[in-house]
């Protein structure tokens, strides 16, 4: 386990970036990339997020899932329901939607307008960004990296599902695109 542990969250060069180790004795051992019995019953290949107690589940065949610690959206800034990973990004841009710029408005000059922050370790998208579409329709949330382990098994976010960079590099090459997903607002009983 502890070899695992060390690898799921050591230092990584990707893209052009070197991603830093996460302090994996500062975590809660619970929120450690691993895979574990299946507790949602749902098909292989599904990415299901279990907003209450943190964690993101991708299911796998033969009864498991791969379950990942995450952080998620402050109150008033969750979404829930069924949709579709539409687009999967590697080093993504990041682009405020209007209405984060119009409660933090220093946050115009990455606007879509002005074309985005530049990707690399300062953008709050991190290293992967995996964009959730419901009914054809963005919805503007997404599953992404993000250098601020710390804020793992926390509400802390805008409302995106965020994972350690180096969890989020493990979900992409897993996920495929159109895997559905499901996000619960209410915990899932195991």
């Amino acid at each position: 386990m502890r070899s695992a542990r060390l690898n799921s969250m050591s230092a990584v060069f990707d893209g052009g970036h070197e991603i830093p180790a996460v302090p994996y004795w500062k975590i809660d051992p619970k929120l450690y990339r691993q895979q574990v019995a299946d507790p949602t019953g749902e098909a292989p290949g599904t990415v299901v997020v279990d907003t209450p107690n943190r964690f993101l589940y991708l299911v796998e065949e033969g009864g498991t899932a791969m379950r990942y610690g995450v952080g998620i959206g402050r109150i008033g800034f969750t979404w829930e329901g069924h949709g579709v990973v539409h687009w999967r990004q590697h080093w993504p841009r990041w682009k405020p939607p209007a209405d984060m710029i119009a409660r933090k408005p220093e946050l115009e000059i990455y606007s879509v307008a002005n074309g985005g922050m530049e990707p690399g370790l300062g953008n709050p998208l991190g290293a992967r960004a995996l964009y959730i579409h419901q009914n054809g329709e963005d919805t503007l949330y997404r599953l992404h990296g993000s250098p601020e382990w710390w804020t793992m098994g926390t509400a802390a976010s805008s409302g995106c599902v965020r994972l350690t960079n180096q969890d989020v590099i493990d979900l992409y090459e897993r996920v495929p695109y159109h895997a559905p997903i499901i996000v619960h607002q209410s915990p899932l009983t195991t």
